[in-house]
């Protein structure tokens, strides 16, 4: 089973830890807790900051996903990550 991570963080809060704390954790439950196999997520790929997050909480870069988005009137790439569920 497989399930997408989506989130969002004020700026006041970002380069604290907090959403790559929130990442781990979250992912750890969701595991555990909904028999899920992969969790994946598809940050902008202009976006660093959440692709670091992504990275700091042992997901994998799997591809980029050309002109796959619309943000404020531009299309941009998205970038896929996944973690897999240790066996």
């Amino acid at each position: 089973m497989t399930a997408e991570l989506g989130y969002w963080l004020a700026e006041p809060y970002w380069g604290k830890g907090f959403m790559t704390d929130a990442v781990i954790k979250f992912t750890e439950y969701a595991f555990e807790s909904f028999g899920l196999v992969r969790i994946y997520a598809e940050p902008y790929a202009t976006n660093k900051g959440s692709f670091r997050v992504l990275e700091k909480a042992g997901f994998i870069l799997e591809g980029r996903m050309q002109c796959s988005v619309i943000k404020e009137g531009k299309i941009n790439d998205q970038l896929l990550y996944a973690k897999i569920k240790n066996w």
